[in-house]
């Protein structure tokens, strides 16, 4: 065992590698700090080496359709290259000034890939807003969360919208990260946020993206397949702490396959037979009605309290899935190393 921990013999600490420790120390800052307001995030970095790239790859490449894909696979490569090489170096150069340094930039690195806090936060908002009666407020502040119109919600479109993307960003924010992080540090971890957030940028089935953004679009459904589906069976066992966990199993079972995307219905699904609520249906994006399928029953109707039960089932299954890929990491590498 090399590095920070080397200097530690004996007790608990000894069966633990330095990237266990980090991310135990990002997991802890995740749900005790949050995304800081004012803090420079790192993602935004992500986020203008795509827009560079995007604009500097359509000017190379002609508007057709094979020409953009192919652009669009150069923008997958090139990002996720950048955001790989980067996260490296900053690691490779934070351990020439010690063990110390570079297990607090490798925690820093983990905490600030986890949204876990940050989501409870914002979906807070919607529902302090619901429960002065400001419906436009709340409209406005479930905007911020999520990528459908929001301005003609009633308030229990704005109530589902926001149990929804709490659902949906289970898996992307918490389970995902944790799972990349615990498999293969902040590298990992890193990688996946590059794939996520380009899909979240230019994954549009849209004319400007439908083929510029396939690539990164079926990258991040891969990426996203095995997370999505650990979280969701997590997510039925945190159910049984105070909610409908054997809705969320028969719920699963039955509508998982229903939403447009492979992996957001396995979360959304579950989140709904938890609930004993109805989620999704048709949605307007940018002012196009896009068709959807319903998910779970409307055993009673959605309120504004469902907003804090699915953050609570959220936050709990993202601690039922951190001591799991925790544990089963700690136990891997110790037996790697026997």
């Amino acid at each position: 065992m090399t590095g920070f921990l080397s200097h530690l013999e004996g007790g608990w600490l000894s069966i633990l590698d330095e990237g266990s420790l980090a991310l135990m120390m990002g997991i802890v800052l995740d749900l005790f700090i949050g995304d800081p307001h004012g803090l420079y995030h790192p993602v935004r970095l992500v986020g203008h080496l795509i827009q560079g790239l995007e604009k500097l790859l359509r000017r190379i490449f002609p508007k057709k359709a094979l020409a953009e894909r192919i652009a669009g696979c150069f923008l997958a490569a090139l990002v996720c290259m950048i955001t790989c090489l980067s996260a490296g170096l900053l690691l490779l150069l934070a351990r020439r000034f010690g063990p110390l340094s570079s297990l607090l930039l490798e925690a820093w690195m983990c905490f600030r890939l986890l949204a876990g806090k940050s989501l409870r936060d914002e979906s807070r908002k919607v529902y302090l807003e619901l429960k002065k009666g400001d419906l436009p407020a709340a409209r406005k502040a479930l905007s911020m969360i999520v990528g459908r119109d929001t301005d003609r919600l009633d308030e229990g479109g704005v109530i589902r919208a926001a149990v929804e993307t709490v659902a949906e960003n289970t898996s992307d924010g918490v389970i995902s990260p944790l799972f990349y992080l615990a498999l293969g540090g902040p590298v990992l971890g890193w990688f996946y946020k590059a794939v996520n957030t380009m899909d979240s940028m230019v994954g549009y089935r849209n004319d400007r993206y439908r083929y510029f953004g396939s690539a990164a679009a079926r990258l991040d459904d891969v990426l996203g397949f095995f997370p999505a589906r650990i979280g969701a069976l997590i997510m039925i066992a945190a159910a049984g702490f105070g909610l409908d966990r054997k809705n969320a199993l028969r719920i699963f079972l039955r509508d998982r396959k229903r939403s447009k995307s492979p992996n957001a219905g396995q979360t959304e699904s579950v989140m709904a037979g938890a609930l004993d609520v109805q989620l999704l249906g048709d949605a307007y994006y940018f002012g196009i009605l896009m068709k959807k399928e319903t998910v779970g029953d409307p055993i009673r109707e959605a309120e504004a309290e469902d907003i804090v039960r699915a953050d609570r089932l959220m936050l709990g299954t993202g601690l039922l899935a951190a001591l799991l890929f925790l544990a089963l990491r700690i136990l891997f590498l110790n037996l790697l190393c026997r």
